[in-house]
């Protein structure tokens, strides 16, 4: 009897509309807000490897990503700047934002 199981395999992709419907919300981000920046979260042994978008006020959106090369290929498609968290971290307009929404001042 198995006490634990995978539900994929290692490396096998996303349910490709799930995937089709996160690029579109980030994209969607994108066209609505301004100033908007990507920051790449790795994959961890929790989560997948996430995009988070951040705009000029500090809102922001995540959404899992296949790669990081899909994620930086988005980036260029959409003409804005990606970073990687682990060497830049976030920036403090996110930190500021999430700040303003506790308060309830969005």
């Amino acid at each position: 009897m198995a006490w634990f199981r995978r539900r994929s395999a290692p490396g096998v992709r996303h349910d490709k509309e799930a995937e089709k419907a996160g690029f579109a919300h980030l994209e969607h981000f994108v066209q609505t807000r301004r100033g908007v920046e990507a920051f790449l979260e790795p994959k961890t042994t929790v989560t997948e490897t996430t995009v988070v978008l951040i705009a000029h006020d500090g809102e922001w959106t995540r959404r899992r990503v296949p790669d990081h090369g899909a994620a930086r290929a988005f980036g260029n498609r959409m003409g804005i700047p990606v970073y990687d968290v682990a060497l830049v971290g976030y920036p403090q307009r996110m930190r500021d934002f999430n700040e303003r929404r506790k308060r309830g001042h969005s």
